[in-house]
């Protein structure tokens, strides 16, 4: 075990993933440093650490006590990364890095394209930078206030490439954005630094859109690796950013299972927690929870409408968290805003089992309704959602096998 201590500073960071990436990356110890900026001074000039990163709002406030400032960080005027060195703090910039290497990675060519970007922040600092590098022309800032601005937004709707570097839409609050995508015709890339959620609001309109697009993800930990490499004191080959990337999103995503009521979703669901030590959460139960009542008992009191309110409101609840199995009612396809809150964060899975081997005791609709009438409703639904299709008519355990191999 390597016996130097490195870490992450910043303010908020119970949403952190900085930790299983550094992980991944070498045998040095990786902690979170959560401080108050009244307390930022004292932290820098008593701490025994061997180096750091700095995420926000701290970026631009460790410059003053870095000894040395990387071609990189004085040029961007903005540090994510310290190392201890015998002078003092070396402050570097590989933010500048991680995003030139998820446009690289994108293919979304933006040479002489007008930008605009979202936020005046340190992250977005790196980001100009390296537009600026790759050839991006002209490059606009959007901020609240000034020239360029959320309210006389509608001047740059020419853009071809928009880019958030603000934290709208970050986990917890999802859902956010920082404009319409739609409202840029001519738009031809988004790119967002958030990387959790996996997919954000701005991610997800562009891609309904059919516009190619790239999330913070992979800046994350292409940015994590190159300062690693001055952690670590070795170089970081693309390969391994490219694994981390994979095994992390696999780690992160939720397994959501969709399917017609009596498909099986509860027991693969279980067997699935089970085999992969993830915990299980179960929409209709947690429905029932929230309305202190049974869901049939939902639909006498109030019909329909009234359960696919609070269906809604516990999937955004749900979808928005990582790592879990999680299992839907047989009809939450039917509400197009669903999609978003468990695509987010999620890798749909639509489990499909002949419709003669459907039970319906206890589902209000399967009883009203024949499981055909029910299905050919929703079959085209279940497509639009899904990521993957599971066949479910044999062995429960062929099932989770199938659904484990593929999600590897």
């Amino acid at each position: 075990m390597n016996n130097k201590r490195f870490g992450l500073l910043g303010r908020k960071l119970g949403h952190s993933w900085s930790p299983r990436i550094h992980a991944m990356l070498a045998d040095y110890d990786y902690q979170l440093y959560q401080v108050e900026p009244e307390d930022l001074d004292a932290f820098l000039r008593t701490t025994d650490l061997d180096g750091m990163n700095v995420t926000i709002p701290y970026k631009k406030d460790v410059v003053p006590y870095c000894a040395e400032l990387s071609d990189a960080a004085r040029r961007i005027g903005s540090v994510n990364t310290l190392v201890r060195t015998p002078s003092g703090w070396r402050g570097d910039n590989t933010d500048y890095a991680g995003f030139r290497y998820i446009v690289e990675r994108s293919g979304i060519d933006i040479r002489g394209k007008k930008t605009l970007v979202f936020g005046t922040g340190g992250a977005s600092l790196a980001v100009k930078a390296a537009l600026e590098d790759l050839g991006a022309d002209p490059i606009v800032s959007i901020s609240r206030t000034g020239e360029n601005n959320y309210v006389n937004l509608s001047k740059h709707h020419d853009a071809k490439i928009l880019v958030n570097t603000t934290p709208l839409g970050m986990f917890p609050d999802t859902g956010a954005a920082p404009a319409a995508v739609g409202d840029f015709p001519r738009c031809e890339g988004v790119f967002d630094v958030v990387y959790n959620p996996q997919r954000t609001a701005f991610l997800l309109e562009a891609e309904r859109l059919g516009v190619p697009h790239a999330g913070g993800l992979g800046m994350l930990v292409a940015q994590a690796c190159r300062s690693g490499e001055q952690f670590a004191g070795r170089p970081v080959p693309d390969s391994k950013i490219e694994k981390i990337m994979s095994t992390l999103s696999r780690q992160l995503s939720n397994i959501v299972l969709i399917g017609m009521p009596g498909c099986g979703k509860s027991a693969v669901g279980r067997e699935l927690a089970h085999k992969l030590g993830r915990p299980l959460l179960d929409a209709d139960k947690e429905i029932e929870k929230e309305a202190g009542m049974t869901i049939p008992a939902i639909f006498e009191a109030e019909g329909e409408a009234g359960f696919r309110r609070r269906e809604t409101a516990v999937l955004a609840r749900l979808g928005k968290g990582s790592g879990a199995i999680l299992s839907t009612g047989g009809g939450c396809v039917t509400v197009a805003d669903n999609y978003p809150l468990l695509h987010q964060n999620g890798v749909i899975l639509w489990l499909q089992r002949d419709l003669d081997k459907l039970p319906t005791a206890g589902r209000p609709l399967s009883q009203r309704s024949s499981a055909g009438t029910l299905y050919a409703r929703r079959k085209e639904k279940y497509a639009a959602f899904a990521d993957i299709a599971v066949d479910n008519n044999g062995p429960l355990m062929e099932t989770v096998s199938r659904i484990m191999e593929a999600f590897q």
